[in-house]
């Protein structure tokens, strides 16, 4: 079972950043491909970036792309989420996931291709 737990969310203006962190534990976190998704309330959880296993390959919406970055850190089992340039469209619970096998890229972008979700942590950005 793996378990992950992710901090870092908080209130920020736009333009403002913030750093997103997802700890891992009970597995191997070198051998998972990793990703962020976010859900507002009433909207469907969607895609925002995802790392595979060496941190090698990255995807990101495009909706963040230019803006958001993703990394690991394996030695740590910690995966991250750099958040510049933040705006009101960005406000959103972001959960952090885990896939025990290597992903496509059409899957990586894939709510049900991952096993293991957190709880999530709430960033909210103001005007």
């Amino acid at each position: 079972q793996v378990q992950l737990v992710e901090s870092g969310g908080g209130l920020v203006q736009a333009g403002g950043s913030l750093r997103l962190s997802c700890a891992a534990s009970g597995g191997t976190f070198t051998r998972y491909a990793m990703g962020w998704f976010r859900q507002a309330p009433g909207k469907e959880r969607e895609f925002v970036a995802a790392i595979g296993w060496s941190g090698a390959s990255t995807n990101y919406a495009d909706s963040v792309k230019g803006r958001f970055t993703i990394s690991r850190d394996n030695a740590k089992n910690m995966v991250y989420l750099q958040m510049n340039s933040l705006k009101p469209e960005d406000t959103a619970a972001y959960y952090c996931a885990a896939r025990r096998r290597p992903f496509t890229t059409a899957q990586a972008m894939g709510v049900t291709e991952y096993n293991y979700w957190g709880q999530g942590t709430q960033v909210t950005v103001s005007s």
